[in-house]
């Protein structure tokens, strides 16, 4: 199976980047940044980190599957409603 075109969507540090441009052709393949992707991808990792603020679903307590499901659903509802 191939591995699919992965783009990446965090911005390299600007002193890699000025080394990367310092080194020429040796300094390895330039990054390119997609804005659009790493704004999601911001704001799924802060759903996820507000979602673990919830204990029972950071340590997961539940032993079932269908369980924990739920857990994750009733504190993604409490963010959802919160004002």
């Amino acid at each position: 199976m191939e591995a699919p075109d992965l783009k990446p969507a965090v911005p390299e540090p600007k002193d890699q980047r000025a080394n990367r441009k310092r080194r020429g052709s040796k300094g390895g393949r330039p990054t390119g940044l997609d804005s659009e992707i790493h704004k999601r991808r911001c704001e799924v990792e802060r759903t996820i980190n507000q979602l673990k603020n919830s204990r029972t679903v950071a340590t997961r307590y539940d032993k079932r599957a269908y369980a924990f499901h739920g857990t994750v659903t009733v504190a993604a509802i409490r963010l959802w409603l919160r004002p």
